[in-house]
């Protein structure tokens, strides 16, 4: 079986090199946007720009080539879409020219569509019907929970959630990824598992905030157990599971991301803390924080729903509104006392 990713970055990097270890022998080949970045790999066998000095497994293939990735594709292979949530639309577009492209569509981004605050499958399903492709017989699903790519690089242990309306991608995508250190656990609820992928980088960055500025542990737990309570709202408004917001892709993710300092979402809350601009971190950090980019949109939907979500406000007053970050969790604090299951 062929596995094509679509996106080398740190994710797409670590997952590809994950799957070229399969014990069953998958095909897998790695695509980059950048020739130079796709080069540099092929000749050094390393990502020294995502994924600096950990070598990339030899049978791993890398190109820019769009085309030549997809040569001798079936539509029983898979296509994993290792991009950000901005590069989704282009990624469907350029796949919907291809003669040969795989049915078996799953995607690794966290987040919402900033502007329309739609999740990554129904930015993918719109542009499917505006392709009038609905009817092509592609099968979507996410994989997502917690996972720092370069611990996933190095091959240490982990655990995602694979979601999908289809049973039988479910099957395959544990077929591709569960072996090594690596647990691929089944769901059906893709709205939960999105939703929780892309609540807990905006809640990793209020974490960030309060650690930055010395609240202490007790701030902390606060931050996390409310935050999750603002996760679980919007997933049952949404249509997800409460359970979904207590697994993986819900508590566990956002432990992780809150918590561990190789979190970008973190840093850009430890970092604005310190004083520092938006601007001036981002220019830092070099990688993509994918909290900041949808923390406007997650915070526009739960209007739309009418769902409560002070601490995700908070960090829009913050990233984007000019509020200095003690007077936000000033004002955080401050709100009226009210039951704990509000």
């Amino acid at each position: 079986m062929k596995v094509i990713f679509l996106g080398a970055g740190a994710w797409g990097t670590a997952m590809a090199m994950h799957a070229s270890k399969n014990p069953k022998d998958c095909d897998v080949a790695l695509w980059s946007r950048s020739s130079s970045l796709a080069d540099e790999m092929s000749k050094t066998h390393r990502n020294q720009k995502y994924l600096p000095s950990i070598d990339l497994p030899p049978q791993l293939k890398i190109s820019s080539n769009w085309e030549a990735i997809f040569t001798h594709a079936s539509e029983q292979d898979l296509v994993v879409i290792a991009t950000p949530v901005a590069g989704l639309k282009d990624t469907v577009h350029a796949l919907l020219k291809l003669s040969n492209v795989p049915k078996n569509w799953v995607w690794l981004c966290k987040g919402l569509e900033p502007g329309t605050s739609l999740m990554p499958h129904q930015v993918i399903e719109r542009e499917l019907k505006l392709a009038n492709a609905l009817d092509r017989g592609i099968h979507l699903a996410v994989l997502s929970g917690p996972s720092f790519a370069s611990e996933v690089a190095k091959g240490m242990p982990c655990a995602l959630t694979a979601a999908s309306g289809s049973a039988e991608l479910v099957t395959l995508i544990q077929q591709v990824f569960h072996h090594g250190n690596m647990r691929v656990y089944g769901s059906d609820d893709v709205v939960g598992v999105e939703l929780g992928g892309a609540i807990k980088n905006v809640l990793a960055i209020a974490t960030g905030i309060g650690d930055g500025l010395g609240l202490g542990l007790n701030a902390r737990a606060a931050v996390l157990t409310r935050g999750l309570s603002e996760m679980m709202r919007l997933i049952i408004s949404m249509g997800g599971k409460s359970e979904t917001a207590m697994g993986l892709t819900g508590v566990g993710d956002l432990i992780l991301t809150a918590t561990g300092d190789l979190s970008r979402n973190r840093q850009v809350g430890l970092q604005l803390a310190s004083g520092k601009k938006l601007s001036e971190v981002l220019s830092a950090l070099g990688h993509v924080a994918e909290g900041v980019r949808c923390a406007q949109a997650v915070n526009d939907l739960a209007k739309t729903k009418g769902i409560e979500m002070p601490i995700t406000h908070m960090v829009c007053e913050v990233l984007f509104n000019g509020q200095d970050v003690a007077s936000a969790v000033k004002l955080l604090m401050s709100r009226d006392a009210r039951a704990e299951s509000r």
